[in-house]
């Protein structure tokens, strides 16, 4: 990669190059045409070292390009201790929709490197967030983005020169930032790291190098790269990947065949038990606040199984400013022009907050599969994309509970008619709902396909059985209070062992400089 790179002789003279560029410039905006027609979202990764002239590559690239369709992002660095949310989230957040152009101003790359070689993750993280990468790539590409990385390379000379010139006038001096000193001082270990990054992620997207020490010519090779690969795209059509044969820590169960429908509480012990347990979770969420846990509750189940209930007793004694209840509805049209994946990432808690959702991403595998919203590879392809989305809420530290509220054809039907016959309730009943309930067998069938491919050790599903909704409630608020308790609890040991690897690495620092 970009340690091997050698200049290459320029192959056009000056009236040749700017002739191309005109060219290039033309034929990139009637591709804006062309992939608002065919519904392509594109985006283009600009990474580099800094100085390297990144925002001006940026501005001449788009300078002919109508400005209603495309977007530019920049990401300003943020120390990983003062993260707020999942490493993946503020570039799935700026996803463009169908048909639209995104300019990233640097991205997951210079992230991933630069809190790397700052020291702020260590290098198994580092490692994990690659495969990140990769896996954000893949998803991009599997679900029709269109995407070109390219690399603006310079020399240590080079940019040595360019950051004294910005410092020596004082009209420009503002722009050198410490960064780009320090990072000038450990050239070599960034030009270390990001070969490494770049070969491990070439897989699913190459790498285009930009010779950033002739302008022109990296205006050039940019328009060339993003142009060819636009024009493949659109003679190719939008691409739909297929299932991923990933293998992921299934649990295998539950299943719909093993739940008791038959539990109940008596209504003097629910009392008793829902207050004892609603004063416990108002402690946790207290302490998941202080040590900044995260937690996503998802709740799913059968219409009228009692899902609104239960999540206003979990609700009740949270911290109003601490959670969000957050019910999904069918997508907007925004929505539905981006990865399905996209409305989900936008509406994830903060650190130390709780995000309970009311119905989930998993409408993809239930009514979408079932309705023919999306095609038969997208809701297969979409178990293994959910697994992925969870294992990145839950390395960052996110507590992940899947709540399938369960009820039998007979409840329902009862609950249906006694919705229908009280006029204060008949808003909660829907043709839809009907027509839904004549579908009982197939979404049966969806239901046990989505507990048994991603009930996962890190983001099991709980079947809550609801026929007496008493019991479901202190069913739900027993394994909330569980499983947060355990998280406190973890997140307790895992302090101590950082607290007393920093000290022996302190003192191993120590007896070194006195050996020496």
């Amino acid at each position: 990669m970009i340690r091997d790179y050698k200049r290459k002789p320029d192959k056009l003279d000056k009236d040749a190059r700017k002739a191309e560029i005109r060219r290039l410039r033309a034929m990139l905006v009637n591709q804006q045409q062309a992939i608002r027609e065919a519904k392509l979202p594109v985006i283009v990764l600009l990474e580099g070292w800094d100085c390297a002239g990144k925002g001006n590559l940026v501005n001449e690239l788009i300078s002919e390009m109508d400005p209603r369709f495309y977007s530019v992002k920049n990401f300003d660095r943020v120390p990983e201790s003062a993260e707020r949310y999942p490493f993946l989230k503020k570039f799935f957040d700026v996803l463009p929709e169908n048909g639209k152009f995104l300019f990233m101003d640097t991205g997951w790359m210079e992230d991933v490197v630069g809190k790397y070689l700052r020291r702020e993750i260590p290098r198994e993280e580092y490692r994990r967030r690659v495969k990140s990468c990769n896996i954000l790539e893949r998803q991009l590409r599997d679900n029709g983005y269109v995407l070109v990385k390219l690399f603006l390379h310079i020399s240590k000379e080079e940019q040595l020169e360019r950051i004294t010139a910005l410092r020596e006038n004082r009209d420009t001096q503002w722009r050198v930032s410490g960064d780009d000193f320090w990072q000038q001082q450990e050239y070599e270990r960034f030009l270390k790291t990001y070969d490494e990054f770049m070969e491990a992620t070439a897989k699913t997207t190459p790498w285009h190098i930009l010779d950033g020490e002739g302008r022109k010519k990296a205006l050039y090779d940019g328009l060339v790269a993003i142009t060819d690969t636009v024009q493949k795209a659109i003679e190719a059509g939008r691409y739909e990947g297929t299932p991923t044969d990933k293998k992921f820590p299934l649990l295998g169960h539950p299943s719909q065949k093993d739940a008791d429908l038959t539990a109940a509480i008596d209504p003097a012990e629910y009392k008793k038990e829902l207050k004892k347990l609603q004063n416990k979770l108002a402690r946790l969420h207290n302490q998941i606040y202080r040590k900044k846990i995260p937690v996503v509750i998802c709740y799913e189940g059968w219409d009228a199984a009692g899902k609104g209930g239960n999540i206003r007793r979990l609700a009740y004694p949270l911290d109003p400013r601490g959670f969000d209840v957050i019910p999904i509805a069918s997508p907007t049209p925004g929505e539905l022009a981006r990865h399905f994946l996209w409305r989900f990432w936008t509406k994830l808690p903060r650190s130390g907050h709780v995000a309970i959702f009311d119905r989930t991403w998993y409408g993809r595998v239930m009514v979408e599969r079932i309705e023919g919203f999306c095609s038969e590879n997208d809701w297969k392809r979409a178990y293994g994309e959910i697994n992925e989305f969870e294992k990145e809420l839950t390395d960052w530290g996110t507590v992940v509970l899947k709540f399938w509220i369960h009820i039998d054809p007979d409840t329902q039907l009862e609950r249906f008619e006694a919705r229908q016959n009280t006029p204060e309730k008949q808003w909660k009943i829907t043709d839809e709902d009907w027509r839904n309930r004549e579908k009982w067998p197939q979404y049966e069938q969806a239901v046990e396909d989505m507990l048994q491919k991603t009930s996962t050790k890190y983001a099991p599903w709980y079947i809550i059985e609801s026929v007496d909704k008493r019991y479901a409630r202190i069913k739900a608020l027993k394994i909330v209070t569980d499983a947060l308790e355990k998280a406190v609890e973890e997140n307790v040991v895992r302090g101590m062992k950082s607290k007393w690897a920093d000290k022996k690495d302190k003192s191993e620092t120590k007896e070194k400089k006195e050996s020496d």
